[in-house]
């Protein structure tokens, strides 16, 4: 849809279409244009027959040439763009001179055409055709990608847009794929084997001598306690911006790939991340987004300023520009080494300013698992009450009847609150007063966020002043004990257990606590139509999600699919809850094949309903799901972790039927 502009209008888009050029002199290296920029759409394919080539190639990325493994002779792979109710057929011809395969992510689907070499098929030999043929039951934002090795990394990925059989509730004007993805110029395996060596190898943001006596980051006595734990605070992402290159639809930053729009549009934007290695944080500074579906499927439309998404998720965002002006589409890794960046605007050759690289977080307690900290766990005799004071203020008016202290675990029995010197804590504004502690989790302080040491109201991760963390003697605490954990197998490849981990679905995500806008969380989605599944889960598995950064080992339980455990059981049909554990301090991607789980958030019968869902770092999911027939595969869409170990098999038999 379009309007009418005024002559005012006009010569001031004009003024910024001349000067968006102009701003580049401004922008930080890495976004320095190459280019006026690239309106150019993905190369689409559709119909009951595709052909779909994979070979090797060579791409331009910021003016610099790399080598790369694409489809059709394309990075990202073309758009393949179906109908619902259709039946297609997928010819892909391997040219490579080795293995590959295609996994159609999020698509449902006879497991056999779920394109997994060792699970669901052999895999396509080297110079040797396969078709996948299967029906088209859903709509929605998706994408495709190799499951052999690490091709994934080399640009094996592409998107996948089917559009529904009825008229879609959403409506837009216009709409653009946005596929997030990270490059390197390092083959695929270098990465890999340096990360094996030391599995901080490409972390160059470490905290430094010179920013402690700057005052920065951590103390000096937080330092030394995180450093007998053997733990790196500033390790948030494995493979960072010191060797990736972070693209939108396989431009990077300095190509300035340029979405188009009408002012006064409503513009779909299908976001996916098709990264191997990079969680990243999205926005589009100026102009909020309203979230329309996640992971392919409609949600309650949320109107949100950034939103945080892992390797494999999808959201789908309206916009509308109100202006014929230019606007920055952020991509920005977790860890805040690099960005990926686009522009949307009226036309090409326009650009906004690029915001710049924001601090990188840090983790906090609460990602080293001690999120359900509690009374019934702290040692008070090392709290200073009166000299909380001094942060927290008031903590006259709360509830300690409504916080369970007399039953469950982490109560406080026996435990005389006229002697806590309370009353003392009354030496500034900014009161406790009308703490929920009713919304307490085993007897943990709901308004106080004792994972991160921090309470309401203060900046940043500031500790709590008063509160000696040091005296719950973090560097002796057992941060490997199996009794809270009795699933996870002892071995090397389990470094750490979470001690106290809670449900971080109401988080913004890792970084974005204090970022003083909206930023979706889990918590925030509601599925659009009823859940075709309401039942109660029958039973409930628990996975947690084991690792050692140190010798960089991956898996579930604490063992690895090469040490061949026991497949994962449920039987057709079956309503089971599963509950994911992170004992790590690195978020998780999870995805199950096959399947839509729903998200265990509140929500009942309009849970959202997802393929894929990151674990933050000491965090628990759960979610419910309903067995479909067949073998299928269930990893952590981290390549590398992937690639370490950190994958099962979930196998769905039919009553009566043996597994194989």
């Amino acid at each position: 849809m379009s309007r009418v502009l005024d002559r005012r209008q006009v010569l001031r888009g004009a003024s910024l279409a001349g000067g968006g050029l102009a701003l580049s002199a401004y922008m930080p290296a890495w976004a320095q244009p190459v280019s006026a920029g690239i309106a150019k759409p993905l190369p689409t394919v559709s119909g009951e027959d595709i052909t779909l080539k994979v070979a090797h190639q060579m791409m331009m990325i910021d003016g610099r040439q790399s080598h790369a493994i694409g489809i059709n002779g394309t990075v990202p792979a073309p758009l393949i763009r179906l109908r619902e109710g259709q039946n297609v057929r997928l010819h892909v011809v391997n040219e490579l001179d080795e293995e590959t395969s295609i996994h159609w992510h999020g698509l449902l689907l006879p497991f056999q055409m779920d394109g997994v070499p060792g699970i669901a098929f052999p895999g396509i030999p080297a110079r040797s055709t396969f078709t996948y043929e299967f029906p088209i039951i859903q709509s929605g934002t998706y994408w495709y990608h190799s499951h052999s090795g690490l091709q994934e990394q080399e640009g094996h990925y592409g998107p996948i847009l089917i559009d529904p059989k009825n008229p879609d509730p959403v409506q837009f004007d216009r709409e653009h794929v946005v596929v997030l993805s990270d490059h390197s110029f390092h083959h695929p395996h270098y990465l890999f084997d340096r990360l094996k060596k030391e599995s901080g190898y490409f972390n160059r943001q470490r905290q430094t001598l010179a920013g402690l006596l700057a005052g920065k980051d951590q103390s000096l006595k937080e330092r030394l306690e995180w450093g007998k734990m053997r733990m790196d605070p500033a390790d948030v992402a494995d493979v960072t911006g010191s060797v990736y290159t972070y693209l939108v639809n396989g431009y990077g930053p300095k190509d300035n790939w340029t979405a188009l729009f009408r002012p006064g549009e409503r513009v779909r934007l299908r976001f996916i991340n098709a990264s191997s290695m990079t969680t990243f944080n999205v926005r589009i500074p100026g102009l909020p987004m309203t979230i329309v579906a996640a992971d392919g499927l409609n949600v309650r439309p949320v109107e949100i300023d950034e939103f945080q998404f892992g390797p494999a998720e999808t959201y789908d965002a309206i916009v509308t520009p109100p202006d014929l002006r230019a606007y920055t589409l952020v991509g920005e890794s977790v860890d805040r080494s690099g960005m990926a960046r686009a522009t949307l605007a009226p036309r090409e050759g326009m650009a906004a300013e690029v915001p710049p690289l924001r601090k990188r977080p840090l983790a906090t307690m609460k990602d080293m698992g001690m999120g359900g900290m509690d009374h019934g766990t702290m040692d008070h005799g090392a709290m200073d009450h009166g000299a909380m004071g001094a942060a927290a203020g008031s903590m006259s008016g709360m509830d300690h009847a409504a916080m369970g202290h007399g039953a469950g675990t982490g109560t406080m029995p026996g435990m005389d609150h006229a002697q806590m010197n309370h009353g003392a804590a009354g030496a500034t504004a900014g009161g406790m007063a009308g703490m929920d502690h009713g919304q307490a989790q085993g007897g943990a302080m709901a308004g106080m966020d004792h994972g991160s040491g921090t309470m309401p109201g203060m900046a940043g991760d500031q500790p709590m002043a008063g509160m000696d963390m040091g005296g719950m003697d973090m560097g002796n605490m057992n941060m490997r004990d199996f009794s809270k954990a009795p699933e996870v197998k002892k071995g090397p490849g389990v470094q750490t257990i979470s001690p106290m981990p809670v449900d971080r679905t109401g988080d913004p995500g890792q970084g974005l606590e204090n970022v003083g806008h909206r930023v979706l969380t889990y918590r925030d989605l509601m599925a659009l139509d009823r859940n075709p599944d309401t039942r109660a889960p029958e039973r409930e598995i628990k996975l947690h999600l084991t690792g050692n950064m140190e010798r960089y080992m991956w898996g579930f339980d604490g063992e690895k699919l090469s040490e061949n455990p026991d497949p994962i059981t449920l039987l057709h049909g079956e309503r089971v809850r599963v509950t994911l554990i992170n004992d790590t301090m690195m978020g998780h991607p999870i995805h199950i094949h096959g399947h839509f789980f729903d998200l265990v958030t509140g929500k009942g019968a309009y849970a959202p309903r997802k393929h894929t869902v990151l674990v933050q770092p000491g965090g628990t999911v759960s979610w419910d799901v309903t067995g479909e027939e067949g073998d299928w595969a269930f990893h952590c869409h981290m390549l590398y972790h992937m690639h370490a170990g950190m994958m099962r098999v979930v196998q769905v038999r039919k009553a009566g039927e043996a597994s194989a």
